[in-house]
């Protein structure tokens, strides 16, 4: 499997503080069935990363598990924020995509409202750019707007949930939401977004079976998360027969109101 999301890097944001934390949390990855670990530590006005501090981290903790005999692979990678990405020169923007390639990963805001969105996201794609928005099941404001996200989709934003969402790790209101989305169709990747192996841990496949996405798994954590970063334009077609059974609810579910009642409620 390939885990696009992670906070494996030691000192450099709220993940491990150390290389042996770091280790340890690769060590969990590798264990759980992950073979490749995408490293995204934040870029934004708290954590400032950049891309030569990250690429420095990704070599030391990857010569680090070889010496320790731990079979991952560790890529560059960010998870950017919103509020850096307007102000960010092109070429650093350039070197902070997934893998080295054209994917951004955007940190989906927990704020209770987006204001240009669309627009700023449009604008990286002008530019060359592909965006993959992290947790957006986590964000307040795609839970008031389902339809915003559906619209960003539809522009060509590709969308990877957390795999604790799935299963309740961040509350009933993110897992109902979760499941909705996969239901409409409009969740492409599965992610970790581990920063540690007791709370927030590396494990993909155990929460897919759990919620009833094992027909699924393959294309969530291979096979688009592969197409991402080989860097290539177009994903695989989500596999019609692998849809479980009762994923099958119309793509405008939120105007029937139930969950959108509840998001409201949060």
């Amino acid at each position: 499997m390939i885990d696009l999301h992670c906070h494996v890097l030691p000192g450099i944001d709220d993940g491990p503080d150390t290389i042996e934390g770091s280790v340890e949390l690769a060590r969990a990855a590798a264990k759980a069935g992950t073979d490749t670990l995408v490293a995204t530590p934040h870029v934004s006005v708290r954590y400032p990363n950049e891309h030569g501090a990250i690429a420095r981290l990704v070599e030391q903790l990857s010569q680090r598990l070889r010496s320790d005999g731990v079979d991952l692979e560790v890529r560059e990678g960010a998870e950017i924020a919103i509020t850096r990405l307007v102000d960010m020169k092109a070429d650093e923007l350039a070197m902070l995509g997934l893998g080295g390639g054209p994917w951004l990963l955007v940190e989906s805001p927990f704020v209770p409202s987006l204001s240009g969105l669309d627009r700023v996201l449009a604008d990286l794609q002008e530019r060359g750019h592909r965006v993959v928005l992290a947790h957006p099941e986590r964000s307040a404001a795609f839970q008031r707007d389902p339809q915003l996200l559906e619209r960003l989709v539809g522009g060509g934003a590709l969308a990877s949930i957390t795999a604790g969402s799935l299963t309740g790790r961040f509350g009933s209101t993110v897992r109902r939401f979760a499941s909705q989305l996969v239901e409409a169709e409009l969740v492409h990747n599965v992610a970790s977004d581990a920063h540690d192996c007791e709370q927030r841990t590396p494990e993909l496949a155990a929460h897919l079976h759990r919620s009833g996405l094992s027909p699924l798994l393959e294309w969530l954590t291979n096979d688009v998360p592969g197409s991402i970063l080989r860097g290539e334009d177009e994903i695989p077609a989500r596999p019609a027969t692998a849809v479980p059974l009762g994923m099958r609810a119309p793509r405008q579910w939120w105007r029937r109101g139930p969950l959108r009642r509840a998001s409201l409620q949060r």
